[in-house]
């Protein structure tokens, strides 16, 4: 066979679910990982994204099990002082360089980029045009099937005329002149990211207009941190504050005056719940924005003019729009981990996806039996709206629960920064964590099921 790879398993998508399955599975079973992208290098939308974009969450939460990301330290200036560090763009493609050279350097995982996946186990080298193809022993793991979406790598959702201004985020650092006005377009992540670093480059919030479709709920930063009585803690205010909930509407409510959920403008009820971590400094700089444009979706763009799903903007001549409306976040159905065809890469726990796919590449590398594993981790799905968020709760509740029932795999997990739930032996037993655990297991069992009615679950 021209161009045969002697492997056991073809991981389809070096990004960070791709190598935090590889990373997993290559610690704990003796087997050669092919591993393929289509980009020149590991590290997926990273190796694309805007050159100011960091992590949302602490650096201990991503990457893979046995390589921690950043040293573990916690910010002792600056807005986030007390909070745990955030890699930015290229700490964390310098560290998933680091993390592919000590596995290659194994022996036991050979890299392939710039390739496409043809499907039936064939790939082929974009640059080479050479084929290759695995043996029919070979495992597919599917580490793309939940891959972000991002500005750069996706046009626009709008029409956009002649003489419009339109860019990706990634376009905000390479302007030649000052717009007379920034129209970002986006809810989620990227546009609070596009806003935050213009008003930190010293731009008049007058001169910033928002597009904002749907209001988002976040999560305070200062709550999901790598602390177990701080994590634990969240957690049991959360299951608090579900248990007596009798909507949505009020959970939400509930866990804004907790602490955990954010909202930029307090006289609007959020409709998007994809919730990533936002700082209060952020928060505070986004409220300074008053220009907000809350009509659907925009339909075009032309000079001058903005044309939304219910009605027309104004905007300045020389307007410059940022497009932050990439889908990010995939929505695909739930299937099984493990099927026949392939290990398709998903959220486990609530959230934090490279857990996920690391705990993914531990249990294929500790269990023989498809059926075991695929009880024992139950994908979960990514938030959109607040239903959806009170549904990843349970289903990850429920999914930590089974994993968690196996001694080595709670060993495991206990022993990497990716869990967030992660106890070390060193705060065992201490009265801050023994007091966070005692709250969650007093409102744990109310708290689930009340989630599981909002969310329409049984």
């Amino acid at each position: 066979m021209a161009g045969a790879i002697l492997a056991d398993y073809l991981v389809v998508g070096a990004g960070a679910a791709g190598m935090a399955f590889a990373d997993a599975l290559l610690d704990h079973a003796d087997v050669r990982v092919a591993i393929i992208d289509r980009r020149h290098g590991v590290g997926g939308h990273w190796l694309d994204d805007y050159p100011f974009v960091r992590l949302h969450q602490a650096s201990a939460f991503y990457g893979v099990a046995s390589t921690q990301l950043g040293g573990g330290r916690v910010q002792t200036d600056g807005p986030e002082k007390g909070l745990h560090e955030r890699a930015t763009a290229p700490e964390v493609c310098a560290y998933y360089t680091q993390v592919l050279e000590r596995l290659t350097a194994s022996g036991k995982l050979t890299f392939y980029p710039s390739c496409e996946y043809l499907g039936d186990r064939r790939f082929v080298s974009r640059p080479s045009g050479k084929a290759y193809e695995v043996s029919p022993t070979c495992r597919i793991v599917d580490a793309r099937y939940l891959s972000p979406e991002i500005p750069s790598k996706t046009p626009p959702p709008f029409a956009v005329a002649e003489g419009a201004r339109v860019v990706p985020i990634n376009g905000l650092v390479e302007l030649s002149d000052t717009p007379g006005q920034f129209v970002i377009v986006g809810s989620g992540k990227t546009a609070t990211d596009a806003c935050v670093w213009l008003l930190g480059s010293g731009v008049d919030p007058a001169s910033i207009c928002w597009v904002r479709p749907r209001d988002p709920w976040m999560l305070s930063r200062a709550v999901v941190q790598p602390d177990p009585a701080v994590f634990i803690g969240m957690a049991a205010d959360t299951m608090q504050a579900a248990a007596v909930a009798t909507t949505l509407d009020e959970l939400f409510l509930r866990l804004e005056d907790a602490g955990i959920m954010l909202r930029i403008d307090r006289a609007v009820m959020p409709t998007m719940a994809k919730t990533p971590t936002l700082a209060r400094w952020e928060l505070e700089r986004l409220r300074t924005i008053e220009n907000v444009v809350r009509m659907g979706h925009i339909r075009g763009v032309q000079r001058g003019r903005l044309t939304l799903a219910e009605g027309e903007v104004t905007v300045g001549p020389d307007a410059l729009v940022v497009h932050c409306a990439a889908p990010g976040l995939q929505y695909a159905p739930q299937v099984p981990i493990w099927s026949r065809s392939a290990i398709t890469l998903q959220p486990i726990r609530a959230g934090f996806p490279c857990f996920a796919a690391a705990l993914t590449g531990y249990v294929e590398a500790t269990r023989a039996d498809d059926d075991v594993k695929n009880r024992l981790c139950p994908p979960s799905p990514y938030p959109n709206t607040p239903q959806d968020w009170a549904r990843m709760q349970v289903l990850g509740a429920r999914a930590s629960s089974a994993f968690g029932s196996e001694p080595d795999i709670k060993d495991w997990a206990n022993s990497t920064t990716l869990n967030p739930a992660r106890i070390p032996p060193e705060r065992s037993g201490s009265a801050d964590v023994t007091e966070a655990l005692a709250r969650y297991a007093a409102h744990q069992g109310a708290g689930l099921a009340q989630l599981a009615a909002l969310a329409g679950l049984s």
